[in-house]
């Protein structure tokens, strides 16, 4: 067997763990099983790691945490005398345990750690940083994936996700580093009674709410409207935070879904505890057949982002990120311009796969949009930006279409606490008015074009899933199509090279954005098709943009896109 070798080392060695080698022992005849463990280590990206909870150099486990640690308490020495790290952690299997043996060794290191008491937030974990003054920030999740997997996400000082020079730097660490005997260790209860390991204070959580709570606009409406809200926090983080946030903007009437309400890395309700598909709405849509109420809300596990549903004629309309975060744009700007608290020239950050419909939408409020990569750290370095020229306060918004949005700078990272108080407020303001989101978002597209977004997904897991995604990528650039769906592709934007080609011209211009494995293909009228393989999963996402002047035609482009996109991914 071709990787005997490493399976003996680790029989041997991952002793610390006892399920480690119960999982070895098991698979240790299974040479497809060994190979899948053993045939590369697990990738540090440029967000961390993720993967698989299990045994292996290919899986998430104590040894790979820590091994990944280890480099990063390196890189933290060579950038600071005296360094300091804080850390979170989610709901997930393992997620405590992780955490823990990330803060052992930091601390052997001589780094000096800050660490919640409880699960808590990814955008909490991002406040933290900046608000203890701490050199880096780790928070143990994977994000809104099934139960079998988790991750370890890096922050650096500016409370964003790791940069892509630092990355390589902490990779490099990483690499020379021995996943037995180079990692520096020492006993958690051991480093909190010598003062190495801190346990986060109650008011650093508080002074978090208390930023939340600023950037409520009509919180008064909330006094006046009986808001009617069924939440689920997906057996997740949101839990406290979300419930705290409401309650202290006035939203009293809010039911939790006992079935997901408490701690559970199983996700035994939700399987696939994503708020951007119907089936994590499920339960929550139970209860709200005996409640009735206004708007559900469900965040996913680490809690930084949010999906709604909401009522109208008797049923509930799950609406998209792209309609949620345009529905936001518009209320903000709206709403601070009629109160006069809209800075002179405000700036909005959205990703370059998010809708444009927000692009009108700005340009109707004299608003700046940013288009960044993929990714919520490039929002965040946007904000980091402003503040270094002292205009942090143009900053009003910043979002994805993958449920992820940010009003304020007190976090660098997408917050579902605060996004979940401003949809409650919004919801209630036009609850006042006698209209719901469903109308309000039918009215922009009426006024601004029908903006209909389809996203792909394809699995490509393992040896062969790598491959695939490699030549995936590489045949759409060497060979890129002619049309799509019918429609003449009319420039190609490649982010990996950097260049936006206009093909009517051959007119091209340099894209002044990071390097990323990203491929636009622009088509006549205005529609889209973009090509990404995942940052944080074993697949290659297609984003279909459809224009029209009515839903019907919008829709009809769009499925067409679909189709053919579809017959070029198999």
């Amino acid at each position: 067997m071709q990787f005997e070798n490493q399976l003996k080392l680790w029989l041997e060695n991952a002793t610390e763990d006892a399920d480690l080698i119960a999982e070895l022992r098991s698979v240790e005849n299974d040479e497809n099983q060994v190979i899948d463990r053993f045939f590369k280590e697990l990738e540090f990206g440029t967000g961390g790691l993720r993967g698989v909870i299990g045994a292996g150099c290919n899986r998430m486990n104590i040894y790979t945490v820590a091994k990944a640690t280890q480099g990063l308490a390196e890189y933290i020495a060579e950038t600071s005398k005296n360094g300091s790290v804080a850390i979170a952690y989610d709901s997930r299997i393992k997620s405590d345990l992780f955490a823990k043996t990330a803060a052992g060794v930091f601390a052997a290191n001589g780094i000096k750690v800050y660490i919640y008491k409880e699960l808590m937030p990814t955008p909490m974990l991002s406040y933290a940083v900046r608000a203890l003054k701490c050199d880096a920030g780790v928070v143990v999740t994977a994000s809104h994936n099934p139960s079998k997997y988790n991750g370890y996400k890096v922050y650096g000082p500016d409370g964003c996700q790791l940069t892509l020079e630092a990355s390589e730097i902490v990779l490099s660490h990483i690499e020379k580093t021995d996943i037995f005997t180079g990692v520096k260790k020492v006993d958690f209860d051991e480093a909190v009674n010598s003062g190495m390991i801190n346990f986060i204070d109650e008011s650093v959580i508080s002074s978090y709410l208390d930023c939340v709570q600023s950037r409520s606009i009509n919180s008064g409406i909330l006094s006046e409207i009986d808001l009617k809200v069924v939440y689920t926090p997906l057996n997740g983080t949101g839990n406290k935070p979300v419930r705290a946030i409401l309650d202290r903007v006035g939203i009293k009437n809010v039911t939790v879904v006992k079935s997901q309400e408490l701690p559970d890395g199983n996700f035994h309700t939700a399987p696939f505890p994503n708020p951007e598909i119907r089936q994590a709405f499920e339960e929550a849509l139970k209860v709200a057949a005996e409640v009735k109420p206004d708007i559900l809300l469900a965040t996913d596990p680490d809690c930084d982002r949010v999906g709604i549903a909401v009522l109208k004629d008797g049923e509930y309309h799950l609406m998209s990120g792209n309609e949620v975060g345009a529905m936001l744009l518009d209320y903000i700007l709206k709403e601070r311009k009629a109160k006069g608290t809209l800075p002179e020239n405000p700036v909005a950050v959205k990703t370059i796969v998010t809708s444009d419909i927000c692009t009108k939408i700005a340009e109707n409020y004299n608003c700046e949009i940013r288009n960044v990569l993929t990714g919520f750290k490039f929002i965040g370095e946007q904000i980091g930006m402003l503040e270094a020229d002292g205009e942090e306060d143009r900053y009003v918004f910043g979002f994805e279409e993958s449920y992820g949005y940010l009003a304020g700078g007190y976090v660098r990272d997408k917050d579902a606490v605060v996004a979940s108080m401003l949809i409650c407020e919004m919801a209630a303001y036009y609850k006042k008015q006698g209209t719901n989101l469903l109308d309000i978002m039918n009215s922009l597209y009426e006024k601004y074009g029908y903006f209909m977004h389809t996203q792909l997904n394809f699995t490509c897991e393992g040896v062969t899933g790598m491959q695939k995604i490699a030549s995936t990528m590489k045949a759409f650039r060497e060979t890129p199509p002619e049309s799509i769906g019918s429609l003449k592709v009319v420039g190609i934007a490649d982010y990996e090279k950097s260049v936006e080609t206009d093909l009517a011209n051959g007119k091209t211009t340099e894209i002044k954005l990071p390097k990323s494995n990203v491929i636009s293909f622009y088509l006549e009228g205005g529609n889209s098709a973009i090509v990404r393989p995942s940052g944080t999963e074993p697949k290659i996402k297609v984003y279909v943009t459809a224009v029209g002047n009515t839903k019907c035609d919008a829709t009809e482009i769009g499925n067409k896109i679909a189709d053919d996109m579809n017959e070029k991914m198999n």
